[in-house]
């Protein structure tokens, strides 16, 4: 009938209007230059804008993945786990945070450590998760680390640690800075016995960590634009009243001044530290 209006009914609205939808978390804003870039495309990249280069942070798995050769990671350790000493509460318990950070990364600590091969070069590998926890250094993540540096004593192998952390955990306090003494002084008796340890920082690598066995390597690389430090730069800014130099704190401030030996873009970290091994008769 003339005039009369149309009744849509589901079938045409699916056929006339309705798209497919896009899938969440298929495409993400790169923190350098601003690009949209896919996601998977971004992962085949190893984490690297193309556009710019910036380094997205990655997980542990992802980075053992990355350097080691395929299925040659072998995990010790892994069922070592952080109790809660002093009951410490803030907003909410230290055992509702462990927990929760333990469901997100399915890992028990923010810190894997084993055996692998890199480039046919067996080493003992220690690699942090800023995911759990801010990749804080608790009692646990100590022990872990101490416990690598001896395996990698005892089985006369090169010790790579990748750092990824905000610092010493405040839930454990004091437990938390002894840890700093402990990596430190295995750190001395692998030293005296020849041991050849390659320390990666990558970003952030900070407090605690930054001030005990991440600067101790006999070689230091860093990924390009980590943060690297002890106190952020806003804490120094705001302490010392005076504004701070350009690149503050990040990877290649830091080689410039001597704290570092390389700063080295993750498509050449697994070449660079075979060829470390190499050089050092390992």
């Amino acid at each position: 009938m003339a005039g009369t209006p149309r009744t849509w009914n589901d079938a045409d609205v699916g056929t006339v209007t309705r798209k497919k939808p896009v899938p969440e978390g298929l495409w993400l804003r790169c923190d350098g230059c601003g690009s949209i870039l896919f996601k998977r495309a971004l992962e085949n990249n190893l984490g690297v804008c193309p556009d710019c280069r910036h380094h997205f942070r990655i997980a542990a798995p992802e980075r053992i993945a990355q350097l080691a050769d395929p299925d040659s990671f072998v995990e010790f350790d892994a069922d070592l786990t952080s109790e809660d000493p002093l009951s410490f509460v803030d907003i909410k318990p230290y055992t509702e945070r462990l927990e929760g950070a333990r469901r997100k990364t399915g890992t028990n600590e923010a810190v894997q450590c084993g055996t692998a091969f890199i480039k046919g070069r067996k080493v003992v590998m220690a690699v942090m998760d800023f995911r759990f926890l801010g990749g804080s250094m608790g009692s646990v993540v100590g022990e872990k680390i101490a416990r690598a540096i001896e395996v990698a004593a005892e089985e006369d192998l090169t010790l790579i640690v990748v750092s990824a952390s905000g610092g010493a955990r405040m839930m454990e306090s004091g437990l938390s800075l002894m840890q700093m003494a402990k990596t430190s002084a295995a750190l001395a008796r692998f030293d005296q016995m020849g041991g050849l340890y390659v320390s990666v920082l990558t970003d952030p690598t900070t407090g605690g960590v930054t001030a005990s066995f991440a600067m101790l390597g006999d070689v230091i690389l860093a990924e390009p634009k980590a943060l690297i430090g002890f106190a952020g730069p806003r804490v120094i800014k705001n302490t010392i009243r005076q504004d701070l130099p350009d690149g503050f704190q990040r990877s290649e401030f830091l080689l410039e001044h001597g704290f570092v030996d390389r700063v080295v873009d993750r498509h050449d970290l697994r070449s660079e530290i075979s060829s470390l091994i190499d050089y050092a008769g390992k």
